[in-house]
């Protein structure tokens, strides 16, 4: 009777490390993830900030075409739409909800062509350098965009970065004392055993072994679960956001999985390896106040 429920009891230490670690890892997976698509995230964005470049009226349409070949050409143009008047006031009366054409008697608005730049060349710097060349042009009568918008969307990117760099440094100091503890106290039964095998002259190597084995089969353990977890949530967010999460996105998945393993495996065996070592130098009526 004693040996089932020691054995039930060491089955529940048991489980319950293998759960704490996978929750723990899982936390850690999630902002992995964060962190791997945060540079997507941020020129998924950054691309979408059109710059809108108004053409003068006397342009004919064939130079505003070859206008618009040069820009799709550019080394920092991801693409361009262009906005004929009639489009350009067919948006403006959605938007106003009102036909402003018959109330004024004419259409005001210019052709433009909407430009979105790669991410790498949306900045503030680089969008002022860029929007003088445009207004060289003898084609072009205005460029406007949000410069507001672009400076705030680059100063939110940072500072995101920085606080997720700094979250996830802090998630993994509270990941390795949490599994670090539960091993402890996983170990902790059996400090009697590892006295019983230092008695009978069992060398720390060998007392050592089995136990650290068990702890990498855990930590691996909870690395599965933990995966397991993480594909539910990367297919959910693909079917929500698949401009961000893409399923084709292979080698950026398995990168952040191998490092879960890895994690698992490897704080396991030093959390288990300091764990028995502490008991291993622990004098015999010590452990009775541990």
């Amino acid at each position: 009777m004693s040996n089932k429920f020691e054995r039930r009891r060491l089955n529940t230490s048991y489980f319950s490390v293998v759960v704490s670690i996978s929750l723990v890892l899982f936390m850690l997976g999630m902002v992995g993830l964060i962190l791997l698509q945060a540079n997507k995230l941020s020129n998924y964005v950054k691309e979408n900030i059109g710059i809108s470049i108004y053409i003068k009226d006397d342009v004919n349409q064939a130079d505003i075409k070859r206008l618009q070949k040069s820009l799709d050409a550019s080394k920092y143009v991801k693409y361009t739409d262009y906005v004929d008047k009639q489009e350009a006031a067919t948006r403006l009366q959605e938007d106003l909800g009102e036909d402003f054409i018959d109330f004024l008697g004419y259409n005001p608005l210019s052709t433009s062509i909407d430009v979105y730049l790669k991410a790498e060349f949306a900045n503030p710097d680089s969008v002022q350098m860029i929007e003088q060349s445009w207004l060289d042009n003898p084609k072009v009568k205005e460029v406007e965009y949000q410069k507001n918008l672009l400076s705030i969307v680059n100063e939110n990117v940072r500072k995101i970065s920085l606080l997720l760099s700094g979250f996830a440094i802090l998630l993994m100091i509270i990941a390795v004392a949490l599994i670090n503890s539960t091993i402890r106290l996983a170990i902790y039964s059996k400090r009697f055993l590892i006295r019983s095998m230092q008695l009978v002259g069992a060398t720390q190597s060998f007392i050592r072994k089995p136990f650290v084995n068990q702890g990498i089969l855990h930590g691996l353990y909870g690395a599965l679960i933990a995966l397991v977890l993480l594909a539910g949530v990367i297919y959910y967010a693909q079917s929500e956001m698949p401009e961000i999460f893409d399923m084709q996105d292979v080698e950026t998945f398995a990168v952040l999985f191998v490092i879960v393993v890895l994690l698992g495996m490897l704080i396991s065996w030093l959390s288990t390896t300091f764990a028995v070592n502490r008991y291993l130098k622990l004098k015999t009526d010590q452990l009775y106040m541990r």
